[in-house]
């Protein structure tokens, strides 16, 4: 006689358990460059939430990495984990305003997510946004507020 398998005995402990396998094979994966198979381990995890696989999951839509490119899907992605508060996500939706990636142009809209990527210390936000506020790019031209963000970014004494 052979015995009958028990359900639902750790069934949530293995679910987290092979929600880590996932998120860690996925990563692994984006970092070793083989975007096809992180796409399959991280977009499931992207579709229900995870702000970080939200953003390599944008990455790979908005570059065509393991997967044909599609504007819409990097877009949302990248502003979904960018509303979770994931800085380099804010940083990336800032980048596609301020150069026309996959939106339409929108300096004002990239000065939003730059500014929130730059209030958690993010130095390329930071920067960028300094650059805008030196040129007037999306904000009224405002030299003192650009060697305000150049200092935070740790840059001493730009001179204009």
């Amino acid at each position: 006689m052979s015995e009958e398998p028990t359900s639902g005995e750790n069934n949530e402990a293995m679910d987290i358990s092979d929600i880590d396998a996932s998120f860690s094979s996925g990563i692994a994966a984006f970092e070793a460059k083989n975007f096809k198979q992180s796409l399959q381990f991280l977009g499931p995890l992207a579709e229900g939430g995870d702000a970080e696989s939200q953003h390599r999951c944008a990455i790979m839509y908005q570059n065509g990495l393991g997967v044909v490119a599609n504007d819409d899907k990097a877009v949302e992605y990248m502003r979904a984990a960018a509303e979770q508060g994931h800085p380099v996500a804010q940083h990336g939706l800032g980048f596609m305003y301020m150069e026309g990636e996959c939106v339409d142009k929108n300096a004002q809209e990239a000065v939003k997510w730059f500014t929130k990527a730059g209030e958690q210390g993010l130095v390329g936000s930071l920067t960028t946004l300094a650059m805008m506020y030196q040129e007037g790019n999306g904000v009224e031209r405002n030299l003192e507020e650009a060697k305000r963000l150049y200092k935070l970014a740790g840059f001493e004494d730009m001179q204009f």
